[in-house]
C-alpha cells in the first residue's frame, strides 16, 4: 500500500530535489545532521543511511517498491533512524560508505544503503534491494543487534579498521620522480585494455572517462606516440557519433550500455559535459576536425538551454526517466524515436536522416524504438546521395531543428536544480577553454558570469566557500572539491584573459586550503575541512574517476601558482604530493590520469609564455587557440605584479618572452616565433 500524498516527512524542510523526491514517503526520512546522530545515540537505534541522486534510475526504482510502501515504512520506522542523503550535496559521506559496502561486497553503485551502529559505524551494506528481501533483512539484522550487539560491534570495528587502513597512502618507496620511461611502460601496459575500433575500453557498460582522455592527448602529443593519438581520436569521433551524446540537443549522457556507445543510461550530468567540452575543444585545437568544434558547440548549447540559472549559475542533472506516451515514467523516453514519428515528421527528408542515424538493425533499441547512432562520415553519406558535404548537412540540420522542436513538446526529464560549486567550476572552466580554443566571445562572458555568480551565492567574507545554493540558501561546508575546481578555473580564466584578479583570488583560496585541509605528514589534503565533524573517518580523495581527485587538481593548481608565485611554498607542496602518489601512480595508471599530467610537466620542458605590451590581446588570441598542454601563459599591456612580468613591460613594444622556470630567452615579437619555440 503506497503512502497518501498528504503524509510528509522531515526532508519537507531541505532544498535538495532529490531529497525532497522523498519527502512525502512514509518513512520518517531525516536529513544528515549532527542532531539526528544524537537521537539514535540517545534511542540506541540503529541507523538505516541509504544514499542516492536525483538523476538515478534505480533509486527511483526502490523508491517505488519499498520507500512509498506502508508495510515497508512501518518495518524501517519502529526499527531504525532513517537517514536520506544526496550524494551530490555530501560526497563525503558517500566516500565513506561506499568504501564500507565495496568492501562488504566487493562492488559498489546507487542507491547505496547501510545499516550502522547509532554513531555511523557500519556493519551491512546493498545497493538495490527488491521489497520482500528488504523486509526480511531489516528484521534480521535488528533481531541481531537486540540479541547479539557483541557480534554487530565487533564487526563494526572490524570495518572501521579497514576503512581506516584503505584511507591510508603508503610512504614512497623511493626518492626520484616519474621519468619518461616510467610514462611510456605505464600507457603500453594500459594500453591493452583500450578498444581501439570502438574507443574506451574492452568491456560494456562504457563510461566516457574525459579524466583519461584528457592525459592521453597530452601525452600523445609531448611522446609524439601516434598510437595512443589515434585511440584517443577514435575515441571522441566514436562517442560524438554514439547515441550517448543527444544528436538533437547536444550533450552527452552519462554512460553507454553496450560497446558500441548506442544505449546510454540517458541521465545528463553538468560534470560529464563539463569535462567533456574542454576535451573536445582541446581535441579541437590539436588537430582541427570540424566534428569536434560542432560537439563543443552543441553541448554548450545543450548545457545554456537546460542547465543554466538565469543569474548565471549551473544546476546540476537531467533525469534518465520522463514520461512516455501512456503517461508512464519510462528510461529515456523523451529521447527515442519510433520509425513511423521520424517518417511522419521529416517527409521526404525521412529517407537520407535514417541512412544518417541508422533507423535500421543497428539503431534500434527496445519495441519499436530508436536511439540515433552514426556510424558513416558526412562525406560517406553525401557521397551516397550525390550532394554536397555542405547540403547534406543543412539537410540533416533542418530535420534535427524540426525533431528538436517536436520532442520540446513532450514531458521533460526531472531536473535537479541545485547549484553545486565543484561542478559548477569545472563548467566555467570548460568555458574558458571552449572561448580560448573556439574564440567565442560568448564563452567567457558565461564564464564570468557564472563566476560571479558563485561568488555572490557561496563564497564567504572568511574566504571559505559553500558546496551548494539553491533558492537563496548555502547550507553545506565547502569541501576540498570545491576550493580545488574552483582554484583551477581562476586559473584558467587568468590565462584566457590576463586579468590578474582571478590569479590573486587563486592564491588566497589555496592558502585557506593550506591552513583548512592539509595534512602536514602525509603532505595530501583531507577531502573535509578542520572545521567538520568527523563521521568514521577524516577522507583523503586521491583516485581520479569520472571527476579528477582534488588531490590530483590541487597538485596541478599548486604547480601552475608556483610559476606566478614563486615567493609562496606551492610549488615544494606540490612535489611532495606527487612524491607520496609515485608508488600509486606506477601501479594504478587508470584511476590516477591526472595526476599524470604532473610528470609530463617535469619531465618535458614547460614553458610560461609571456605576452607584454599594446599587442598583447591580439597576439595571445593567436597563440591561445593552439593546443600547448606543457605552457602557462601570463601578460600585461601595461601593468602587472606578477613575478614573471617584472621588467618585461615595454609600454609601447609589444614582445614575447618564452621562460623555464623563471628564466626566460631573448624575447620575440611575432607569434610565429614564439610558435617556433613552443
Amino acid at each position: 500500500m503506497k503512502s497518501t500524498p498528504e503524509h510528509t516527512n522531515s526532508l519537507i524542510q531541505e532544498t535538495s530535489p532529490y531529497l525532497l523526491q522523498h519527502a512525502r514517503n512514509p518513512v520518517n526520512w531525516y536529513a544528515w545532521k549532527p542532531e539526528v546522530l544524537k537521537k539514535a545515540r540517545k534511542e540506541n537505534k540503529l541507523l538505516l543511511i541509504s544514499i542516492g541522486y536525483a538523476a538515478c534510475h534505480w533509486c527511483h526504482v526502490m523508491e517505488s517498491e519499498c520507500f512509498e510502501d506502508q508495510e515497508v515504512a512501518e518495518v524501517m520506522n519502529r526499527h531504525f533512524i532513517n537517514i536520506k542523503i544526496d550524494r551530490e550535496e555530501r560526497p563525503d559521506i558517500d566516500h565513506i560508505y561506499m568504501d564500507a559496502l565495496q568492501m562488504m561486497t566487493g562492488s559498489g553503485g546507487w542507491p547505496l544503503n547501510v545499516v550502522t551502529l547509532p554513531d555511523g559505524r557500519p556493519f551491512w551494506g546493498a545497493t538495490f534491494v527488491r521489497k520482500q528481501d528488504w523486509i526480511k533483512v531489516l528484521e534480521q539484522l535488528s533481531t541481531l543487534y537486540q540479541t547479539n550487539p557483541s557480534k554487530v560491534f565487533e564487526y563494526a570495528a572490524q570495518l572501521e579498521e579497514g576503512l581506516h587502513t584503505i584511507n591510508l597512502i603508503p610512504a614512497p618507496e623511493k626518492e626520484g620522480q616519474i621519468t619518461q620511461k616510467d610514462l611510456t611502460s605505464i600507457v603500453k601496459n594500459w594500453s591493452q585494455y583500450f578498444d581501439t575500433f570502438l574507443g574506451g575500453y574492452k568491456r560494456a557498460p562504457k563510461f566516457m572517462m574525459p579524466v583519461n582522455l584528457d592525459f592521453l592527448l597530452h601525452y600523445s602529443t609531448l611522446f609524439q606516440d601516434p598510437e595512443t593519438e589515434e585511440y584517443v581520436h577514435t575515441t571522441l569521433s566514436r562517442m560524438a557519433y554514439g547515441g550517448i551524446y543527444d544528436h538533437l540537443g547536444g550533450g552527452f549522457s552519462r554512460y553507454s550500455v553496450d560497446v558500441k556507445w548506442h544505449i546510454p543510461h540517458f541521465e545528463k550530468m553538468l560534470y560529464d559535459n563539463a569535462q567533456l567540452i574542454s576535451v573536445y575543444a582541446k581535441a579541437y585545437a590539436a588537430v582541427n576536425d570540424p566534428l569536434y568544434k560542432n560537439i563543443v558547440e552543441e553541448s554548450i548549447g545543450f548545457v545554456t538551454r537546460e542547465l543554466m540559472h538565469p543569474d548565471g549559475g549551473f544546476y546540476s542533472s537531467l533525469d534518465a526517466d520522463s514520461l512516455d506516451k501512456q503517461g508512464n515514467l519510462k528510461e529515456g523516453a523523451y529521447y527515442v524515436w519510433t520509425e513511423k514519428e521520424l517518417s511522419d515528421e521529416l517527409g521526404e527528408d525521412y529517407q537520407i536522416f535514417s541512412d544518417y542515424y541508422n533507423i535500421n538493425s543497428y539503431g534500434h533499441w527496445e519495441e519499436d524504438n530508436y536511439v540515433l547512432i552514426r556510424d558513416k562520415t558526412d562525406e560517406e553519406v553525401a557521397k551516397k546521395y550525390k550532394l554536397s558535404v555542405k547540403d547534406l548537412r543543412s539537410r540533416i540540420n533542418h530535420c534535427k531543428k524540426i525533431l528538436l522542436a517536436k520532442r520540446e513538446l513532450r514531458h521533460r526529464p526531472r531536473l535537479d536544480d541545485k547549484i553545486l560549486t565543484s561542478w559548477n567550476a569545472l563548467m566555467i572552466k570548460a568555458l574558458a577553454e571552449a572561448y580560448r580554443y573556439l574564440g567565442k566571445e560568448e564563452y567567457l562572458v558565461m564564464a564570468e558570469e557564472a563566476i560571479t555568480f558563485l561568488e555572490n551565492t557561496v563564497l564567504t567574507e572568511n574566504g571559505s566557500l559553500f558546496h551548494n545554493h539553491k533558492e537563496g540558501k548555502s547550507t553545506i561546508e565547502g569541501f576540498l572539491e570545491d576550493y580545488a575546481n574552483l582554484i583551477s578555473a581562476y586559473i584558467e580564466l587568468y590565462e584566457v584573459t590576463f586579468e590578474e584578479s582571478w590569479v590573486k583570488k587563486a592564491s588566497k583560496l589555496s592558502e585557506y586550503c593550506l591552513l583548512h585541509f592539509l595534512n602536514d605528514k602525509s603532505g595530501l589534503f583531507y577531502f573535509t575541512s578542520d572545521k567538520e565533524e568527523i563521521t568514521v573517518r577524516r577522507s583523503l580523495e586521491t583516485a581520479d574517476n569520472v571527476i579528477p581527485a582534488s588531490n590530483s587538481v590541487m597538485a596541478l593548481n599548486l604547480y601552475k601558482l608556483s610559476l606566478l608565485f614563486p615567493e609562496k611554498p606551492f610549488g615544494t607542496i606540490a612535489d611532495k604530493m606527487l612524491l607520496q602518489m609515485r608508488e600509486s601512480i606506477l601501479e594504478n595508471p587508470n584511476s590516477h590520469a591526472n595526476w599524470m599530467h604532473y610528470p609530463l610537466y617535469k619531465v618535458f620542458p614547460f614553458r610560461e609564455v609571456v605576452i607584454t605590451g599594446p599587442s598583447t590581446a591580439k597576439f595571445a588570441t593567436s597563440l591561445l587557440s593552439q593546443y600547448y598542454p606543457n605552457a602557462l601563459f601570463a601578460g600585461a599591456v601595461r601593468d602587472g605584479s606578477i613575478s614573471l612580468l617584472k621588467g618585461r613591460i615595454h609600454p609601447e613594444k609589444s614582445q614575447i618572452f618564452i621562460c623555464e622556470n623563471g628564466a626566460c630567452k631573448l624575447p620575440v615579437s611575432t607569434p610565429e616565433e614564439a610558435s617556433s619555440l613552443l
